[in-house]
């Protein structure tokens, strides 16, 4: 944890064409801070993979801009479209290896989990997740439906973790990549 017991969690909604992200300050216990939220987009007509360098590039900017300690992502889960379920594992491969690629610790959760931990029932709807974010974080609108999805992950890796980390074994952030 850093020395002023703050810490910064950087949460993502991980998408081939569009990438959530939501970013809260830890402060105590029960204090959060918003910090910034967003959508970083890939224009559809690319190829998949050219989104994913895109989305990629942007998000390593994001990591170097924000400097989180820790990441939370969405969890996989099994769709009944083969495509999409591909594609999503692709995203969030590009997603681990970014920010693992930085140092930094990232933790899954599932949708579930996370609607449960937010909402209080895991059969949320987008509409109640943008509402009890935006009243969480205090914030004067909803933010759009992904960003309102990737600070929710956020705020569930907050209040799921410790207060004192275990000791673990560190790795030093490696500097960017220019």
């Amino acid at each position: 944890m850093p020395p002023t017991g703050r810490v910064r969690i950087l949460g993502i909604d991980p998408g081939s064409l569009r990438l959530g992200y939501g970013v809260v300050d830890r402060i105590d216990q029960a204090r959060l801070a918003y910090v910034e939220c967003g959508v970083i987009a890939a224009p559809a007509r690319l190829a998949r993979a050219d989104r994913l360098v895109t989305i990629g590039r942007g998000l390593r900017e994001l990591v170097d801009e924000l400097q989180p300690d820790e990441v939370a992502m969405e969890q996989a889960f099994y769709g009944k479209n083969v495509q999409s379920t591909l594609a999503l594992g692709e995203a969030r491969g590009a997603v681990t290896f970014i920010v693992t690629d930085r140092g930094l610790p990232v933790t899954g959760y599932a949708p579930a989990m996370v609607k449960r931990t937010v909402v209080g029932h895991g059969a949320a709807t987008k509409q109640q997740i943008g509402y009890l974010v935006r009243a969480l974080l205090a914030l004067r609108r909803v933010p759009e439906p992904d960003a309102a999805d990737a600070l929710a992950i956020a705020i569930c890796h907050a209040r799921q973790r410790p207060l004192v980390p275990a000791p673990q074994e560190t790795r030093p952030r490696r500097p960017p990549v220019r």
